[in-house]
């Protein structure tokens, strides 16, 4: 009997589809459920949190929404494809703004970079940076392209379960020398070193360090340039929202404050899951979106683990930490616009603090989202909506973060207001923290890490824990930890790799 004639066989239902069962509700999840919808499954949905979203929750406090993870769409084409599965329009459930610019860079010395998706424009500002560089430009991005084509195009939606798909695209890595960092490859063709850091930071989004990550994540320069950065209004919750209409309506369930805290296998195949309220939910099909390095260490035992055993978990590399501030001032920065990156007084020395050594450093850079700067009714009426986001070392660094929170939010202040927003202290009215320690605890991350795994090249492709798992049949993964990777069209495509694993469902006898 295989996986969509038998799953989901004990719950007792007039509905003839077999139910799946979905853990965690990030967009990974969410899109897996929707594909798995369309396919013919009856969908449930388990979230320990209350409300749907994972890394993408929205706090609400005050009278301001916050959205507590990503804040740009960069392949609005990903999600069209989930509404379409539908037979519904995603632009008539959610209205999306372009961004101008991109993002403002702020250097140390105070000197700025406005990136947009107006190539004559980041030209311009280059060449008051240096002139040679203008060229270098236009050859980097035809570099980005190239890697879009094999990274994005080539790769990003196809399973690497097996080593015959990596052996099939090895060749291209090769002649894109995919064995050259992110920095390494913008360096080839960019000369000034605050230019460098404006086209090499974007893998910091994702969990990656641009020193050790591979060159195929410069591909994201040519997809803003070729799709934009666009900012949802209502907030990327309402992506959310959306998400979670579409598979109620296809009759799925989604099941919050609803915590696993086991797989249940058997015989080398899974046979559903246990709650830590009790219940136990059987099914031979179960799809994890929780963090991919948790749900091995910590929801299966050890016993059903060849491949991810303890040992390799403990032992491979993880994304940065993050430290993330949301606040809400009364009165405005109108001059700041929708997302900036304020770099400090280091850059490769910061980052392998961050990366490597695992230390809290004295200085930092960090990105401010300022969504009110596009949607006003994210904030009470003459008041902005914030957060700072910090990379940060993940939980090996020795950083007692219960306690030194309040102190590190108060560093971050003080940046802002010597930087970006002059006057801040006095004009803060709502606040709140969220720290490695809290990603590890309320997230589930492991390690507190923001990313999972770190995306270098030995740890991706076939080299990530597979989207199909290597271990136990019928479990598949999806989200930042698996195959692609992170950031949310790699978390949205890792749903359409099960998509191709997992067979349609077979109606069952009522």
């Amino acid at each position: 009997m295989n996986i969509a004639e038998s799953a989901f066989r004990s719950l007792e239902t007039t509905d003839p589809r077999p139910t799946a069962l979905v853990i965690g509700t990030g967009f990974g999840g969410l899109a897996a459920a929707i594909r798995l919808g369309a396919k013919g499954y009856r969908v449930h949905m388990l979230e320990k949190l209350d409300s749907p979203g994972g890394r993408a929750y929205v706090y609400r406090q005050d009278g301001f929404t916050f959205d507590a993870g990503p804040t740009i769409v960069t392949a609005p084409f990903l999600l069209e494809e989930l509404w379409a599965l539908c037979g519904k329009n995603f632009s008539d459930d959610v209205d999306l703004r372009p961004m101008d610019p991109f993002f403002r860079l702020r250097f140390d010395d105070g000197r700025t970079f406005d990136y947009s998706g107006d190539k004559a424009r980041n030209i311009e500002q280059i060449k008051t940076f240096c002139e040679a560089d203008a060229d270098g430009y236009e050859r980097y991005l035809k570099a980005s392209e190239e890697r879009y084509k094999v990274g994005f195009e080539g790769l990003v939606d196809k399973p690497f379960d097996s080593l015959a798909a990596l052996f099939q695209f090895m060749p291209q890595l090769i002649r894109l020398r995919s064995d050259r960092s992110v920095y390494q490859l913008v360096s080839r063709y960019i000369r000034d070193p605050q230019l460098r850091m404006t086209m090499s930071f974007h893998p910091l989004l994702i969990g990656g360090n641009p020193f050790s990550v591979t060159s195929v994540y410069t591909l994201i320069s040519f997809l803003e340039q070729r799709y934009g950065v666009w900012s949802a209004m209502g907030g990327t919750g309402s992506i959310v929202k959306g998400m979670a209409s579409l598979i109620e309506g296809q009759g799925g369930k989604i099941e919050c404050n609803a915590e696993v805290e086991e797989i249940l296998v058997e015989q080398g195949a899974v046979r559903g899951v246990r709650l830590r309220d009790g219940r136990t939910l059987k099914s031979d099909l179960v799809v994890s979106n929780a963090d991919a390095a948790w749900t091995y260490r910590h929801l299966i035992q050890p016993e059903h683990r060849k491949r991810w055993t303890n040992r390799k978990i403990e032992r491979s590399h993880y994304s940065n930490g993050l430290f993330v501030w949301y606040f809400g001032t009364q009165g405005q920065y109108p001059d700041v616009p929708h997302h900036s990156v304020i770099l400090g007084p280091r850059y490769r020395g910061l980052l392998d603090d961050i990366f490597k050594r695992k230390v809290l450093a004295e200085d930092f850079s960090l990105y401010l989202h300022r969504p009110t700067e596009t949607d006003p009714s994210l904030a009470p009426e003459g008041c902005d909506a914030f957060y700072a986001l910090v990379p940060v070392p993940h939980l090996d660094a020795d950083v007692d973060w219960p306690t030194y929170a309040e102190t590190f939010k108060q560093r971050i202040c003080q940046r802002l207001e010597e930087t970006m927003l002059p006057g801040l202290r006095d004009k803060i009215v709502t606040s709140r923290l969220l720290t490695p320690q809290d990603f590890q605890d309320r997230l589930n991350s492991f390690k507190g890490a923001g990313f999972g795994f770190e995306p270098r090249i030995t740890q991706s492709a076939w080299f990530r824990p597979h989207n199909r798992s290597e271990d136990i049949e019928g479990l598949h993964l999806v989200g930042a930890g698996t195959h692609p990777g992170a950031g949310m069209p790699a978390v949205i495509s890792s749903a359409k790799v099960i998509d191709q694993l997992i067979p349609a469902a077979v109606p069952h006898r009522a």
